[in-house]
């Protein structure tokens, strides 16, 4: 049985005319960047997020630096974020010369640590007096909602923003909310990995608020004002294409459904993995729902993890780690001085955690084969 680790193609076949019908659409009009498409992507969006603007970009990583660009971040500037992520989180900050403040994680969600968070925060009010405290970026990791409970008012009563970087996370919610609804901007990407992804890259921005939507715009296509030829600031190249576009309005019609499946296959994991020794399931907390981004285990330490990932290879069954290194451990970050054993809880997930397969096409015939392999 072959058990691809994500299964795009099984989707393609259910919606293969309609990708093709979208396609050609952009091919006959032939505006080809910022299309009509764009404008019907961002509003089908933004309604089913419950949010007043959408603004679709090239990607992921060109959200997060919109956004922070609209709220003016820029060297002395500190960003609070967590290192168990993807690189263009804490990339995006720096990029703009400010400086990423890491915060660990919770040792169930692996999500930003609220309490930790608040020390962080205070450590910088009393042993930094070089940076100036401006934002939060709180990370869904594998698609799971941060404690937004706690995390917004602890941010906002600080006098930070709030990003939520929701790339892994389109379509979870935090207490009956989507998470693109929540802080002060939600950013999206749709790398073709995501639970809804396009065939290259893009990305979008979602805010309530009227006026960081025009900034938004603005920084979208080089700081334009009224004119593409009249730059009032200065902006970034972060046009979404209209064939990516189309892809994505065609995807989005049964990507309801695949969030529901990916829900059913996440329980089956539950349930399989009961009686698994030494392995520990995800968990979500009440209240919440996740998109299942990936299905991330842990083993009971990393010799453990070695054991079980050689297990699956051995039965042709793919699996990954995320993330082999913190951020904070990086070389990229090495002036920001941090050490091992700064941060004991997300290097401690990170040496016993790997990835399963994950996708609303996955068989429960094909996870029980899987979860056999890991029982040796």
């Amino acid at each position: 049985m072959s058990i691809p680790f994500i299964d795009l193609k099984s989707q393609y076949r259910r919606i293969e005319d309609a990708v093709k019908r979208g396609i050609d659409g952009v091919l006959e009009h032939g505006a080809y960047v910022m299309g009509p498409e764009i404008t019907e992507l961002e509003n089908r969006l933004s309604n089913y997020c419950g949010v007043r603007h959408g603004i679709g970009c090239a990607s992921g990583t060109d959200a997060l630096i919109m956004a922070l660009m609209a709220l003016e971040v820029g060297p002395g500037d500190a960003v609070f974020t967590t290192p168990f992520t993807f690189m263009a989180t804490a990339e995006s900050v720096a990029l703009l010369g400010a400086t990423p403040i890491f915060v660990d994680v919770d040792p169930v969600t692996f999500n930003i640590d609220p309490d930790d968070l608040r020390r962080r925060i205070d450590a910088v009010h009393d042993t930094r007096p070089d940076l100036t405290p401006k934002g939060v970026i709180a990370v869904d990791l594998f698609g799971q909602p941060a404690d937004y409970d706690r995390i917004e008012p602890l941010a906002h009563n600080n006098g930070l923003f709030l990003i939520v970087d929701a790339a892994q996370s389109f379509g979870a919610t935090c207490k009956g909310k989507s998470v693109c609804s929540l802080g002060d901007m939600a950013c999206t990407s749709f790398f073709p990995a995501k639970p809804l992804g396009c065939y290259g890259d893009g990305g979008m921005v979602f805010t309530h608020n009227d006026e960081l939507r025009k900034l938004l715009v603005s920084i979208r296509v080089h700081g334009m004002g009224d004119d593409r030829y009249d730059n009032v600031r200065l902006g970034i190249n972060g046009r979404l294409d209209s064939i990516q576009a189309a892809v994505l309005l065609a995807k989005f019609e049964i990507f309801a459904e695949e969030v529901g499946k990916r829900q059913e296959v996440a329980d089956r994991y539950a349930a399989l993995l009961a009686d698994v020794e030494g392995v520990t399931a995800p968990t979500v907390r009440e209240g919440n729902t996740s998109v299942w981004a990936q299905y991330s285990i842990l083993a009971r330490d990393a010799a453990h993890r070695a054991e079980l990932m050689d297990r699956l290879k051995a039965a042709s069954i793919p699996s990954a780690i995320y993330y082999p290194k913190p951020l904070h451990l990086q070389q990229a970050f090495a002036h920001l001085g941090y050490g091992k054993g700064d941060f004991p809880v997300c290097e401690g997930v990170g040496e016993r955690i790997f990835s399963l397969p994950m996708h609303p096409y996955l068989a429960a015939e094909a996870q029980e084969t899987i979860v056999q392999a890991l029982r040796g």
